[in-house]
């Protein structure tokens, strides 16, 4: 398990070798990679909380940590993010090391707390709206809907050495973590395949093997409330244990006016795991853990921002085109509308135009269930270290995903839009608010080989790779609202809302009862295989120069098929299916992805390094398209130099990353009209975009410690981005609606999303001692900015910029006679309440491409339907929140 330790400030590969994994570095603001430790009776200290030392090897002698903590400066810290022990500072990668500390300073509980921007180059966000599903980026490489079985993400997530296949689940709350390792930039060499924009390593605290443990709680705003249980048992027999529970628990942020429903962003979270450490002789460790969460959700509530925000013009039923005026904001970007047609529509009475401010209660209540997801899966480590020539390692991991989505968070804020009439009755009301629920089944084997050791002047690693998966998806839109017009003779003077019955057809004889009861509107299927041999060797010609080269091959096979599209179901009806151009997923693609550094030790403090490297995401089909649309793999070349240093005596620390990326064949997504057999549909295709793609950055980590009291830390990141204009191929339809076998292209611009051009993060630590023991007041406070960027990547409409602070005032180390020593806090998140937009979906309001006829008309897809439009809708950030916690270490 890779974990930090102490170093002298004398440090060197060889001494490395003979020191400790030990310690907990802490989760949130990319500081902690610059954290003080010491060393304690306890164990090892990361910013003043005790961790757990690691049992199976030497630690740091209690000298070397004197001399550290004697300096009063900034200490080594050592990670293993290439497989093996290096000091970070010495470490040819930019990497951000996170911790238990940090963890509490911030009060995350989830991944989805690292959205406020904490470290700037890693970007976390909802997919869509949805807590259940998590978007992760890093350096530019985010993925905007690898929410589909047989789509991969862009940034590998590990826990405790195993790859997560899908994004669901990532949201479930975080056990007893000893700190995250953020590996920036492609790392395709050791971790493979999908970490094309690098990896976010996530590791457990393992069994002590002695008696102890914590037991931690709090409540807060939002009728919010945590708890925690994490003990360690002694040794019996070689065999150590420790077991950790966990509960929190978050009331709606957004009410729901319709009783008995549930409300907005709220959450219940639940989780167990036991691990059991082995360790039978000198040299031998094997780590064996179970865990399993349960997760109860909303997705945030979606607020209508503007009402047609681009002054589009209605044109009645015209059956010629209005002129789009010269300058009109009215332009769907990739179309050539030379004109419009359609009703705008007014705004039904009752709902909320509020681009302002997060609505605390909806304008209008609607169904809305909780969304369960369940993760679980067990892990076995084996390490067997015959000595420093050699240690061999096997990691072995199965693991299960299961997500029952439901997400009713639009309302009347987005399509389909309505005119308010007579014949909006109760034996017939007007639908609306469209109920996205869906279900997902995923179960994933993986199993890794390692080979680790130093002969001579070459270190080394070597692994073997295995990996299999199985994933099936359903889901269905119904509209689960109906609006009834109130009548005063033939005259509407009103309207009422209220349920209308949805999901209630019969099951599917050939799927079954699927999503939860309602009508299939897609379903699909797919297996994926994946395995890769890979070396990576580091010359240590001289104690300064260090050259490492390296490479991996990748084999991957992918299966899928689309089930059900549509209205069709392709199991029982293949003729519907092949008229819909349908071809069912069965690619294979290999990749060798080779690295190659230089890094060269200027002096004991100073260090620099060049670096190359490369990485891909796997291909696949998008289940959105009802011909299953297959893409090819996108690659990645990047550029990196980096400098570390220390100065002033240790008591600051600057590292610096300049890095250019090149990624061909990006896969982008536009929404398009698809024809089918039963009709034109609007649907999301996923290609991959010709030319390529320009990422270009800078990343400054800076430190400084002027007292054994104070410290500052400081982040900023540059990101930019450049997608060249993508080709888009329109067919052309009669006026019947019948392809006339002819198209038209238009160029598109698209945008990478979730990535502001300018992002940065800083933190200050105070701490004061009290009385004549350890116990300290700390004070913690960080600040987190963010420049606007896009949402949606066929958009240029950005969503809000964003200011976010933190803090937190702790009493720490309260020494209760002389045994279990207690923590207690005041925290709060987003401390000035800002609220602004952090997803902007402009899709409904503007013109959209016409799936049916138009009289008249030789063309429709010259003409844009303005009959759909609405306003953009989007989601608000978390309001401010509080409260106050306490940990009890015994």
């Amino acid at each position: 398990m890779t974990q930090g330790f102490i170093m002298n400030r004398q440090f060197s590969r060889s001494s490395a070798s003979a020191l400790a994994l030990a310690v907990a570095l802490g989760l949130f603001n990319g500081q902690a990679a610059q954290a003080a430790v010491t060393l304690t009776d306890e164990g090892v200290v990361v910013d003043g909380a005790s961790a757990d030392a690691t049992a199976d090897q030497d630690q740091p002698s209690p000298e070397s940590a004197a001399a550290d903590e004697d300096s009063g400066g900034l200490t080594d810290i050592v990670v293993t993010a290439t497989k093996r022990e290096t000091n970070l500072q010495r470490t040819p990668i930019s990497i951000s090391v996170m911790g238990a500390e940090t963890i509490r300073e911030r009060k995350v509980q989830s991944l989805m707390d690292l959205a406020d921007g904490g470290i700037p180059s890693l970007r976390v966000a909802p997919f869509e709206s949805r807590q259940s599903a998590l978007t992760v980026g890093i350096r530019g490489i985010v993925p905007l809907d690898a929410n589909q079985p047989a789509r991969e993400q862009g940034v590998g997530i590990y826990i405790d050495g195993v790859y997560l296949g899908r994004q669901h689940g990532l949201n479930t709350g975080l056990f007893d973590v000893e700190r995250v390792e953020v590996l920036k930039g492609p790392q395709g060499t050791l971790f493979g395949r999908n970490t094309e924009g690098g990896a976010v390593s996530i590791i457990s605290k393992a069994p002590t093997g002695e008696f102890g443990g914590r037991v931690d709680g709090g409540f807060g705003s939002l009728g919010s409330y945590n708890a925690g249980v994490h003990l360690n048992i002694p040794t019996i027999a070689g065999f150590s244990f420790k077991f950790d529970a966990v509960v929190a628990h978050q009331g709606p942020v957004t009410k729901n006016p319709l009783p008995g429903q549930a409300g907005w962003g709220q959450f219940d979270r639940q989780g167990l795991r036991a691990a059991v450490r082995w360790q039978p002789f000198e040299g031998l460790t094997n780590d064996f853990s179970f865990d399993m969460a349960h997760d109860e959700n909303s997705p945030y509530y979606s607020q209508l921002l503007n009402y047609n925000p681009n002054n589009c013009v209605g044109g009645g039923s015209n059956l010629a085109p209005l002129p789009i005026p010269s300058g009109s904001t009215c332009v769907t970007p990739g179309t050539n509308f030379i004109g419009t047609q359609g009703t705008i529509r007014a705004l039904t009475p009752g709902v909320v135009v509020n681009g302002q401010t997060l609505m605390r209660e909806a304008d209008i209540g609607v169904p809305q269930k909780l969304t369960v997801d369940k993760t679980f899966g067990f892990t076995n480590v084996l390490k067997w270290k015959f000595g420093p020539e050699l240690e061999l390692r096997s990691i072995t991991a199965w693991r299960g995903v299961e997500v029952e989505q439901n997400d009713n968070a639009g309302g009347l804020h987005r399509v389909p839009v309505f005119n308010v009439t007579a014949a909006c009755s109760a034996a017939t009301p007007c639908a609306f608010s469209r109920y996205s629920r869906a279900d997902l089944f995923q179960r994933q084997f993986s199993q890794e080989l390692q080979a680790v050791g130093s002969i001579g002047q070459v270190d080394y690693v070597l692994g073997l790779y295995y990996f299999n998966e199985r994933v099936r998806d359903d889901a269905a839109t119904p509209n689960s609202m109906g609006a009834i017009a109130v009548l005063s003779g033939a005259t509407v003077v009103g309207v009422n809302f209220a349920p209308i019955p949805f999901c209630t057809g019969a099951p599917n004889p050939t799927l079954g009862n699927a999503v939860q009861g309602c009508s299939i509107d897609r379903a699909s299927r797919v297996f994926s295989k994946s395995y890769a041999a890979y070396g990576q060797l580091t010359w240590n010609p001289t104690d300064a120069l260090h050259v490492t080269v390296g490479g991996r091959y990748t084999n991957d096979k992918k299966k899928g098929e689309l089930l059900f599209s549509r209205g069709v179901n392709y199991i029982t009806s293949p003729a519907t299916a092949a008229i819909n151009g349908y071809t069912p997923l069965d690619k294979s693609w290999n990749r060798f992805n080779p690295m190659a550094t230089v890094a060269y030790d200027f002096s004991s403090s100073v260090h620099g390094y060049v670096k190359y490297a490369t990485g891909y995401r796997a291909g696949g089909a998008s289940s959105r398209t009802s011909d299953y649309r297959a893409f090819d793999p996108e690659d990645v070349k990047s550029y990196e130099v980096g400098l570390k240093a220390d100065f002033f005596d240790r008591r600051a620390r600057i590292n610096v990353a300049a890095y250019m990326m090149d990624r061909k064949g990006s896969q982008v997504d536009l929404s398009t009209i698809q024809p089918t057999a039963t009709g034109n549909f609007n649907n999301l295709v996923t290609f991959n975009a010709p030319g390529t793609t320009k990422i270009r950055g800078v990343e400054v980590d800076l430190t400084v410690k002027p007292t054994d009291r104070l410290k500052f830390d400081l982040s900023y990141a540059y990101t930019y981005t450049d997608i060249p204009a993508v080709p888009v191929t329109y067919r052309e339809f009669t006026s019947a609606g019948v392809p006339t076998g002819n198209s038209s292209t238009v160029l598109q611009k698209f945008y990478i999303v979730y990535t502001p051009r300018n992002a940065a993060s800083g933190s200050v630590d105070y701490e004061i001692p009290v009385g004549s023991g350890d116990t300290k007041v700390k004070f913690h406070v960080d600040a987190n900015y963010s420049q606007a960027t896009q949402s949606f990547d066929q958009f240029a409409t950005k969503a809000d910029e964003s200011f976010i602070v933190n803090a937190r005032l702790s009493l720490i180390d309260i020494d209760l006679s002389g045994g279990p020593k207690l923590n207690i806090g005041l925290w709060s998140r987003n401390l000035f309440d800002n609220q602004l937009v952090y997803r902007r979906d402009p899709s409904n309001s503007l013109p959209s491409v016409q799936s049916t006829a138009v009289a008249g008309v030789p063309n429709i897809t010259q003409i844009g339907s303005v009959s759909g439009i609405l306003g953009d809708y989007g989601n608000f950030n978390m309001p401010r929140t509080f409260g106050i916690d306490a940990s009890l270490k015994f």
